[in-house]
């Protein structure tokens, strides 16, 4: 698989939906994760990220624009010890819970499916880093209905050990813009990670449609240290 700009698929594809970027920085020393939203209807759009104690939570911008939560907040970041965990909607808390329980990330998705939204029928995407006495390694997981068919669910888990410097994978919730959307397919595309946690966040940020894009998170992860470096970019100010 040839290895992808990122900023090259961002900005060719007007509404990727949801997405996740896991990776490795140029110089190796960091586990690197995004998670960006993005937002066609009103409700959608009216949404920031906001900093909790271990990740993020969404929340209204215009709590009195609100008109339906569902689907649209939660905790798409959580940590849990040398774990962190990105997801597009509430398995996180789901992957959290069961995991904390000795689960396996795998085990811990197996009761959840795609998103109720029909016609789209969203893909749950979701992401784990581990980062411990100065190893690394992560996996992506798209739990998605059968060419948009809510009758059957198709679960893809991929693994990757001890990852190269400067490159990572990217998963998102659509093919591009449409109706239905349609789901992502394939394996998680495989793009470079370059830059500064600055210059990253700055690059995938400026790539996402202007009209559509709503919110961003980067985190880089010091692998020896485990310590973390976090940006957090709103649309709405």
């Amino acid at each position: 698989m040839q290895t992808a700009k990122l900023s090259e698929l961002l900005s060719g594809n007007a509404y990727p939906g949801r997405g996740i970027v896991i990776g490795r920085s140029e110089d190796g020393s960091k586990a690197v994760t995004a998670y960006f939203i993005m937002g066609r209807s009103v409700n959608s759009r009216n949404r920031v990220f906001t900093a909790t104690a271990d990740g993020i939570k969404t929340e209204a911008f215009d709590p009195s624009k609100l008109s339906d939560p569902h689907l649209i907040i939660y905790s798409p970041v959580r940590v849990l010890g040398n774990k962190t965990i990105v997801t597009n909607g509430d398995q996180t808390d789901t992957i959290y819970e069961l995991m904390d329980k000795q689960q396996t990330f795998e085990q811990s998705l197996r009761g959840r499916e795609f998103e109720d939204d029909a016609p789209n029928y969203t893909p749950r995407i979701s992401g784990i880093l581990h980062v411990e006495n100065g190893t690394y390694n992560y996996a992506l997981s798209i739990i998605k209905s059968a060419d948009g068919d809510p009758s059957s669910c198709e679960r893809h888990t991929f693994s990757y050990n001890n990852p190269k410097a400067g490159a990572g994978r990217f998963i998102h919730t659509y093919m591009g813009d449409g109706s239905p959307l349609p789901s992502f397919e394939g394996e998680p595309e495989k793009v470079a990670i370059t830059g500064s946690i600055d210059e990253f966040t700055d690059s995938v940020w400026n790539s996402l449609n202007e009209d559509n894009k709503v919110s961003l998170f980067v985190r880089f992860i010091d692998i020896a240290t485990g310590k973390a470096e976090t940006r957090i970019v709103n649309k709405n100010v």
